[in-house]
């Protein structure tokens, strides 16, 4: 179906406006809007893409999709099934599960902030976060389903028939479930931790001990910030931490790019939320931040691609307790989902 537009589409985005479904208060019509993001202090505005603007139907169908656990052929799956809300959208298992009990072979991290990226997934192998919704719903591993068949089953039903016309002017098919579902996730946007308070000049928000941590996480004998900087405390890029010899199993970056020295490279996660979204690595191995710390104190394994940034260093417990308290004060202390 095509695009509506014009005087069409103002004639729909009105007529729409004027009903709502008795019962329905898990969704709203309204007549469709921008979304009225809300942004921490200092953090820029995420970008969209020209034919995806970021509205309230689109964020609201998107929402309602994520939720959905019959985007999987089974009716078990819903994107929230590997992403948690209440743990910054991350999966607390090793390996996420999908269709039928199957398991993957990477952890599934963090949605904080996904609207910034400008590539997807921990090796970087999709380049827009609409494709990304994608790959998980006919993965057979994930959701084994299609996306056609997805928007098929859904269409005719409410809220995805009234929202998919009020936000793009046609019936719900896979054009508006990526689109949809990408706009929900680039509202899930975190910087509003006890740090973001401290920067922001509110100097009680963080306490000594934290304030200690603080000091080592920017020190140059550590080293953290080479890699975990920005707003987001991510640099986006690709790095071999030295967390195997042998990367065979998973090559990581080498997978998209083929090149040899990508070769056990991962996209850096954000630190944000980090105390809640264990276990971590791109496989979820290492259970506890203090596994993760004792890794970078290691300086990694000798592997050919180690990063160059990746150096040994000494901390005692007390110190390694003091570095635990100021990643956990990275916790939004509010909820990532700005839709009621």
């Amino acid at each position: 179906m095509k695009r509506t537009t014009g005087i069409g589409l103002v004639a729909l985005l009105v007529l729409t406006s004027c009903h709502k479904d008795v019962g329905d208060d898990a969704v709203q019509t309204i007549a469709d809007t921008p979304f009225a993001l809300q942004l921490p202090p200092g953090f820029p505005v995420p970008v969209t893409p020209v034919d995806n603007p970021l509205t309230t139907a689109s964020v609201q169908l998107g929402k309602a999709l994520f939720f959905d656990p019959r985007v999987s052929r089974d009716g078990s799956i819903s994107c929230a099934s590997c992403h948690f809300p209440e743990l910054a959208f991350s999966d607390p298992a090793r390996v996420s599960v999908g269709f039928e009990g199957r398991t993957g072979f990477r952890n599934s991290p963090t949605l904080g902030n996904v609207g910034y990226h400008t590539a997807f997934f921990r090796d970087g192998g999709v380049p827009t976060l609409e494709q990304q919704v994608i790959a998980p719903i006919h993965d057979a591993v994930e959701m084994n389903h299609d996306i056609n068949l997805v928007a098929a089953l859904l269409r005719n039903e409410e809220p995805y028939k009234r929202l998919s016309q009020l936000a793009y002017g046609r019936a719900l098919d896979a054009w508006v479930i990526t689109r949809s579902i990408a706009n929900y996730e680039r509202t899930l946007v975190s910087g509003w931790s006890r740090y973001d308070r401290y920067l922001q000049g509110d100097l009680t928000a963080l306490d000594e001990q934290e304030l200690r941590g603080l000091q080592l996480f920017t020190s140059a004998d550590l080293n953290c910030t080479a890699c975990h900087s920005g707003f987001d405390l991510s640099d986006h890029a690709y790095h071999n931490v030295g967390q195997y010899l042998d990367y065979s199993t998973d090559p990581g970056r080498q997978r998209i790019t083929l090149q040899p020295g990508d070769v056990g490279k991962f996209k850096t996660p954000t630190l944000r939320n980090v105390a809640l979204t264990a276990p971590y690595m791109h496989d979820g191995r290492m259970p506890t931040l203090k596994h993760v710390i004792d890794h970078f104190a290691s300086g990694g394994l000798p592997h050919t691609n180690l990063d160059t940034a990746m150096r040994t260093f000494t901390l005692t417990d007390a110190e390694k307790a003091d570095l635990i308290a100021f990643l956990s004060s990275l916790t939004d202390e509010r909820s990532l989902d700005q839709l009621p």
